[in-house]
């Protein structure tokens, strides 16, 4: 749902974002080499197309179908938004499904290989769901059905949905630090009942320098996850990456919790939340919410092309998994002897702004809820 709480975080988020980068501006590029050498090598994601609905402002989830594409608004207080919506190809709205009661906050889409479409009312800004749910509606209905789940240990914001090879779906969680958590239904879901979940993984993103609104923040949060048409890859995104994981053996918690991923930038979106492979799994696509965003600004579908190999990475690359060997070195090492002189400035400047970090999250959390 787009609630209060959620704009301010926005908001917060980039004056952060910003305090962050005067920070970074007054140490001398030598203090971050890592972050310097990995830039400038991203490029911008090629328009598709431009959704012109004013009702779709604030789109969080998309799947691409032979058709065109499914979406859905992050939950507004606007009726008429709280739609599951069919664009053509074109981003035109040819048809919208209502939802028969009211969603708290619909995060995410998956599309099941019959063409059932799920939809995951999994957002939870505060903390303080009891229940989360799943939205199925099959080829060809009028009305989706609920399905509610419950946590383990207690409740979770999450933002992304993957089906594995079954058709269970996961939840990813949203996370903030690079780790985020996954959970799967224990049980068959059935309308009318709360299935219990259980954890069953984390994963780790890689680190990344990709410029972004809310830089290092927004690095370390899962905003979607999508299935490629085969099923043998996954990818989950950030505000400023997507990654992307092989399933060979079909087996998506363990492709996602061992495995290292191929990263593609996706730069300066404005508020990237949605992603889906296309029809032919050769590209990725992606869309960001306009609402928070200038006058006149709409949402545009924009193509990033699948990476073949991994691109460096300047971190871990998976929970347990190994790192890549591609990583960036750090340029001072490369510059021979300057990071004898550096690195006790850099790791000062690094716990300083995780420390401003951390409490401008806390922060955040603590005026949502007001």
């Amino acid at each position: 749902m787009r609630v209060r709480g959620r704009l301010t975080w926005a908001r917060r988020t980039r004056a952060g974002a910003a305090l962050a980068a005067v920070l970074a501006g007054v140490l001398a590029p030598a203090v971050l080499p890592t972050a310097s050498a990995a830039a400038g090598t991203a490029a911008a994601g090629t328009p598709v197309c431009q959704v012109r609905d004013d009702r779709l402002r604030e789109i969080s989830g998309m799947v691409a179908t032979d058709d065109g594409y499914v979406v859905i608004n992050d939950g507004a207080d606007d009726e008429a938004r709280r739609r599951i919506f069919f664009l053509d190809q074109r981003c035109a709205v040819v048809r919208a499904v209502a939802y028969p009661s009211r969603p708290r906050d619909t995060e995410d889409l998956a599309i099941g290989r019959d063409g059932t479409v799920w939809v995951a009312d999994i957002g939870d800004n505060d903390h303080s769901r009891p229940t989360i749910a799943i939205w199925r509606l099959a080829p060809g209905s009028a009305k989706p059905v609920l399905h509610r789940m419950t946590y383990p240990d207690g409740p979770h914001d999450a933002e992304a949905l993957l089906l594995d090879a079954d058709g269970r779906p996961l939840v990813i969680t949203k996370g903030g630090s690079g780790t985020v958590s996954l959970y799967a239904p224990t049980t068959a879901l059935r309308p009318g009942a709360t299935t219990p979940m259980a954890s069953v993984g984390q994963v780790t993103l890689p680190r990344t320098s990709t410029s972004n609104p809310f830089l290092f923040l927004g690095r370390g949060v899962v905003t979607g996850a999508a299935s490629a048409p085969d099923g043998h890859r996954v990818v989950l995104r950030s505000y400023a990456d997507a990654f992307e994981y092989d399933v060979p053996a079909g087996d998506v918690v363990t492709a996602l919790t061992s495995g290292t991923p191929r990263v593609t930038p996706l730069p300066d979106e404005p508020q990237g939340e949605s992603i889906t492979y296309s029809r032919d799994g050769r590209s990725l696509l992606t869309v960001s919410e306009s609402a928070d965003q200038p006058p006149g600004t709409r949402p545009t579908i924009l193509r990033y092309p699948v990476t073949d190999a991994p691109v460096p990475a300047a971190g871990p690359t998976g929970s347990t998994g190994p790192v890549d060997t591609t990583s960036v070195r750090p340029a001072a090492e490369e510059a021979g002897g300057a990071g004898d002189r550096t690195w006790p400035l850099a790791v000062g400047a690094g716990t300083l702004l995780a420390l401003l970090g951390l409490g401008a999250l806390l922060w955040w959390r603590h005026t949502a809820r007001r």
